[in-house]
């Protein structure tokens, strides 16, 4: 099957959903062509969700220029996608004279990337501001701004809202191959085939968002040669505290924010992350990373009760070789052909930032955005029964026994919840797929005691036999051997 559209936008991360959800406002047909079978399986899954603040990018890079505003832009865009969002704020936390020192050149550069309010305190403030950080610092930046997310969720709020506003959502669509026609993508004709083993895409114009792929597709499409640089990062999460902590964190290094410890939306504490080069696709955790990642934790937070891991993972950060800097923009190549290439840190907060550059990048290059009459930008939050006030929960089991109905003990999650996660557009298609939309698993049993029920749930809805239920990706089968595809 062959379809053609204004846009075509590869790579259904958190870069490419903001985009689809700041392009789904105008009159265009958009299509985002992902290759795995869902929503941010890429870089923006493995990550820690810190949305920073934008002090740490040298002033006048591309970084500086997206960080800041993206933060900014956050607030709103919570309230209008439904996802969950803690603007906590956070501290740099500095040790002797000479982090005091590096602390103030990072106040500087907030200031020239306009981050607000960020200012030098003492122990004293530090300890009012989180009594947990360490009492041997004795110097922090304090920066008002900073905050968290799930980075899942906000890819899939994002794309759901496109989707709810037209957006076609194409998963399980590696692109193969890219034929370009000649010619201005001006003339109303399409310009870009992607091929893949999901059918053509045909478009006038091309936003390449591919995170680790960017470069095989900017290559396919005859555009920027760059390379990509696997700069692998390890993660551990802790179980629930009782009160999240305020993100905190170490000087910088010159290529890693360092280990930073931070609460989570949910409750949990997050120690993120490493960076060492690795070979591309390289997710495997590795002791001596973690325990570099438990060894400075402790030393921002000495009282960290590092025995509580419940999960570590791995991912890789989108690096384009020889800069630290994003590329966004229109190719100098390739007319028609945008970039939004090496989105590593800060690229969660940036997120919206980035979407709203591209919006404008496009326009300067003649693309014509008239605004939808119909446009909305509101995406209803689904039901959260773990969170929801006692009167709601009654509400819900009313409406429907399965509210009441709890598979996933951990997070209480009930099987209505599963349901709803499944059924949304576009909804979960595998067990993780679940996990990140509600939550079933994500707890200290980390699935132990509700993978079973969460599979039959899936296999009921999907209407396939329970072997066939993937962990994640194509492939990932959690059953094999003769079972298999045996009904």
């Amino acid at each position: 099957m062959t379809e053609t559209f204004d846009i075509a936008i590869v790579g259904a991360g958190i870069t490419g959903c903001a985009i689809a959800r700041q392009l789904a406002r105008y009159d265009l047909s958009i299509c985002v062509v992902e290759a795995a079978n869902d929503i941010a399986l890429g870089a923006s899954k493995a990550n820690g969700g810190l949305v920073h603040a934008g002090y740490d990018p040298a002033p006048g890079t591309v970084k500086a220029q997206v960080n800041a505003r993206g933060c900014e832009l956050y607030g709103t865009w919570a309230q209008e996608l439904g996802f969950l969002f803690r603007r906590t704020g956070s501290m740099v936390l500095g040790f002797n004279d000479e982090d005091r020192a590096h602390l103030e050149k990072l106040r500087q550069n907030g200031l020239a990337n306009g981050v607000p309010e960020l200012s030098i305190v003492g122990p004293e403030r530090i300890h009012e501001l989180e009594p947990r950080a360490s009492a041997q610092a004795t110097c922090a930046l304090w920066c008002p701004s900073t905050g968290f997310v799930d980075p899942f969720e906000v890819a899939i709020a994002a794309l759901e809202n496109a989707v709810a506003n037209g957006v076609t959502f194409m998963r399980s669509a590696p692109v193969e191959a890219i034929e370009v026609a000649s010619g201005e993508a001006t003339d109303g004709a399409a310009r870009f085939t992607l091929v893949t083993p999901a059918g053509d895409v045909l478009c006038r114009y091309l936003i390449n968002a591919a995170g680790n792929g960017a470069a095989d597709i900017s290559h396919m499409a005859g555009a920027e040669e760059f390379q990509m640089v696997w700069r692998q990062g390890n993660i551990v999460v802790l179980d629930k505290e009782p009160r999240a902590l305020m993100p905190l964190y170490p000087v910088p290094t010159p290529v890693s924010k360092g280990v930073i410890v931070t609460g989570t939306v949910h409750g949990n504490t997050v120690i993120t992350a490493t960076a060492a080069v690795r070979e591309p696709g390289d997710t495997q955790t590795y002791a001596s990373d973690v325990n570099a990642l438990l060894t400075g934790a402790r030393k921002l937070v000495p009282d960290l009760d590092t025995r509580r891991v419940v999960r570590a993972f791995a991912g890789g950060r989108p690096v384009i070789k020889g800069t630290n800097d994003f590329f966004i923009g229109q190719s100098a190549v390739v007319p028609g052909l945008f970039q939004a290439a090496g989105i590593q840190s800060p690229g969660v907060a940036s997120a919206p930032a980035i979407a709203e550059r591209m919006e404008h990048v496009m326009r300067e290059a003649g693309v014509a955005l008239r605004e939808r009459a119909d446009w909305d930008p509101i995406r209803r939050a689904p039901d959260d029964f773990d969170r929801a006030p006692l009167a709601r929960k009654e509400e819900l089991i009313e409406s429907d026994p399965a509210w009441g109905q709890i598979v996933c003990r951990c997070e209480t999650v009930p099987e209505a919840e599963i349901v709803a996660a499944i059924r949304r557009r576009p909804g979960a298609v595998s067990l993780e797929g679940v996990k990140r939309r509600c939550r079933a698993g994500m707890g200290r049993c980390q699935s132990g005691f509700c993978q079973s029920r969460v599979v039959a749930i899936l296999a009921r809805e999907l209407g396939c036999d329970p072997s066939e239920v993937l962990l994640e990706d194509t492939g990932s089968w959690l059953v094999e051997g003769p079972l298999k595809g045996v009904r």
